[in-house]
């Protein structure tokens, strides 16, 4: 069921899919994919979602079930057809979204759920990343069966991994075990390991516009931000959440502003470089939001995605639409 608002919000709902990821497609503006479960992610069958927005809303454009949860999502660098999501049974699936059938191959190396899974966006690399609560970060190249490399230290579960945009062979992890860690993948042993927070660190992002500048959001309800030629202290500290951060993104086309989502039902927009740092909160839904993101080809335009099984697509008002 879709449902238009005022031209700065769209909505959809999915029934009986509670929202763990969402991201806009690199290559249509007006296409997503979004990462579900039922029941929570405890237990039943997960599916992706492939949305279309246009001017009267959001529409449900195909979708795709699988045998356990999926919790995270990532499109393609070479074809604007396949994404890869990641499951609750320890396995990575990709898709030809375009196909009706199940997945074109499924990855399975991982003992315990894949929480996190990245595509490489910089030039010469069609590899990806992904990150379990095994405690272990997977190298994968999708035309292969098998992982290229395993990626042991982590002393707890692996909530996210993200590609640097700017340095080829780079990736960042965020864990359980209260550490931020930097990899290069031709080195099994992580190269810079900081003690970013005193609680779970559940995401990380890399900044757009400086290769040195990575976000972080935890349980302890803060983001932090880590500037790699000083890792002593943080660069920046946010607060005002009041429940876990479950994830933060860094604006693609803002070069301080952050967004994170949270257990306390809240999207927040912040502006670093400023002592009044907190710009907007985005308070549209009833349940943890867990999936955010910008997009890169529409300046100012966000989606999230929520447990209480809808997502949207707005324009906040601290950004200057397009």
């Amino acid at each position: 069921m879709a449902v238009s608002g005022d031209g700065r919000l769209h909505a959809v709902r999915i029934p009986d899919r509670h929202g763990y990821a969402v991201e806009f497609s690199p290559y249509k503006p007006s296409t997503l994919a979004c990462a579900t479960s039922q029941n929570y992610g405890i237990s039943g069958c997960g599916t992706l979602v492939v949305l279309e927005q246009s001017e009267g809303g959001i529409a449900v454009r195909r979708s795709f079930d699988w045998t356990d949860a999926l919790f995270d999502v990532t499109w393609s660098e070479i074809s604007e057809n396949i994404v890869v999501t990641s499951s609750g049974d320890g396995s990575l699936q990709l898709w030809d979204i375009t196909k009706p059938q199940g997945p074109l191959q499924v990855f399975k190396e991982h003992t315990q759920e894949v929480y996190s899974v990245d595509w490489s966006q910089t030039r010469g690399e069609q590899l990806i990343v992904s990150g379990s609560w095994d405690h272990t970060v997977k190298l994968w190249d999708p035309s292969f069966g098998k992982p290229l490399c395993t990626f042991t230290g982590h002393e707890n579960i692996i909530y996210s991994t993200i590609w640097s945009p700017h340095i080829p062979g780079c990736f960042a992890s965020a864990s359980g075990d209260q550490s931020l860690r930097i990899w290069d993948m031709k080195t099994p042993v992580s190269k810079v390991v900081i003690p970013a927070h005193q609680a779970e660190i559940l995401s990380c992002d890399w900044c757009k516009y400086d290769q040195n500048l990575l976000v972080t959001g935890a349980v302890d309800c803060s983001l932090k931000g880590w500037d790699l030629r000083t890792v002593r202290q943080p660069v920046f500290e946010l607060r005002g959440h009041n429940y876990a951060i479950r994830r933060v993104k860094f604006s693609p086309f803002h070069a301080n502003i952050v967004a994170s989502c949270s257990y306390d039902f809240t999207v927040r927009l912040w502006d670093f470089s400023k002592s009044s740092s907190l710009l907007e909160t985005v308070n549209h839904h009833t349940e943890f939001v867990c999936g955010l993101d910008f997009s890169i080809l529409t300046p100012g335009q966000i989606a999230d995605c929520a447990w209480d099984e809808t997502v949207k697509i707005y324009f906040p008002s601290c950004l200057s639409l397009p």
